[in-house]
């Protein structure tokens, strides 16, 4: 892995971005210390492996779920 200064990144970015490019880490540093790494961004695709519906059956509801859990008059209005 390479190790540049700011300075030199900025002068010569397109030549550290082609050896990202090629794979290669480069390390950022200011006043020679390490803030920031650039890498290559991993191209290849991942299969997604959710299968819709695999959960099917593993709930149960009990009770009512769409009326109010509490009666319209026992709310205390506040303000």
């Amino acid at each position: 892995m390479k190790a540049v200064n700011v300075a030199e990144l900025r002068a010569h970015f397109g030549e550290y971005l082609a050896e990202v490019e090629r794979g290669e880490d480069v390390q950022i540093c200011k006043r020679n210390k390490s803030v920031a790494r650039l890498v290559r961004i991993s191209t290849e695709t991942v299969k997604n492996e959710t299968r819709l519906g695999s959960a099917q059956g593993t709930v149960s509801i009990l009770g009512d779920i769409v009326s109010p859990a509490i009666e319209a008059g026992d709310w205390e209005m506040h303000g």
